[in-house]
């Protein structure tokens, strides 16, 4: 069997978990990254006997700011070739800005932001050298919505991160590395619950969400097309698109009935 390996951060549920079965049945290694070791441990043994493929885990917290270092080192010395990286992991914050602290504020940008950059850096180099690789950045359709009055952080960590995917794209393409940023919207995982705002998600109309299943696939499909922006399913293709050219003054009349709660004042 052989050492290259799809790395997938926060890859032991949601989105991520997905992502990885996606990638194992094309016949790609795993290599899970995630906080719960029993949680890993219980993937990696499923995604093993599912798709006969290697899958192997590193326990880590991305808010540890050494962290990232860990991962590559840790993969490096187990001989590991990534050739695909996957930044998913992620999380929400719950509480007004005024009131959360600014550890809690640091960690989530470290984790939403900084760790990717950072991750990327590291492993692109090995890229070069390959001269092949596959970035995706599981960002989010928050980066095209207007600010929301919770959450103040997330779109404009994950309008950064569109942008940074993209500059990977335009720098390192020509190497044969591309970078895909994935925006789904409101997808049915862990997330909302372990964000605290389950409330906000269930009253989210039922067009609007989709299964984790179908936002990985859309998304691997994107990354191996080289695709430098994927926005899955066409209710939010189209949604981005009224997004970018409807006046913004309409738009902020729709957006308690689009997604009720997330603009509420809190």
């Amino acid at each position: 069997m052989t050492n290259n390996y799809a790395l997938i951060t926060g890859g032991s549920s949601g989105i991520g978990y997905e992502i990885a079965k996606n990638l194992a049945g094309r016949g790609y290694n795993i290599l899970l990254i995630s906080r719960n070791e029993k949680n890993l441990q219980d993937c990696c043994h499923k995604i093993a006997d599912e798709f006969n493929v290697s899958a192997d885990y590193i326990s880590s917290d991305l808010a540890n700011k050494d962290s990232v270092t860990y991962i590559y080192e840790t993969s490096k010395q187990r001989g590991y070739s990534i050739e695909i990286l996957v930044n998913n992991a992620g999380y929400g914050i719950a509480t007004p800005f005024h009131v959360t602290s600014i550890e809690d504020e640091e960690n989530f940008i470290r984790v939403l932001g900084t760790s990717v950059i950072t991750l990327t850096k590291l492993f692109v180099k090995d890229m070069i050298k390959q001269k092949s690789g596959k970035i995706m950045i599981v960002s989010s359709v928050a980066a095209f919505a207007p600010p929301s009055a919770i959450q103040v952080l997330y779109g404009p960590i994950k309008t950064f991160m569109n942008r940074f995917s993209d500059a990977m794209n335009s720098s390192y393409n020509r190497l044969g590395i591309t970078s895909t940023a994935v925006c789904p919207g409101f997808t049915v995982t862990n997330f909302h619950t372990a964000s605290n705002v389950q409330e906000m998600m269930d009253a989210v109309p039922s067009f609007m969400k989709f299964s984790a299943e179908r936002i990985a696939k859309e998304g691997v499909e994107a990354m191996f097309k080289g695709k430098s922006l994927c926005v899955p399913t066409k209710t939010y293709r189209f949604l981005v698109f009224l997004l970018r050219v409807t006046p913004y003054s309409f738009i902020r009349l729709l957006e308690n009935v689009l997604a009720p709660g997330r603009y509420e004042q809190k």
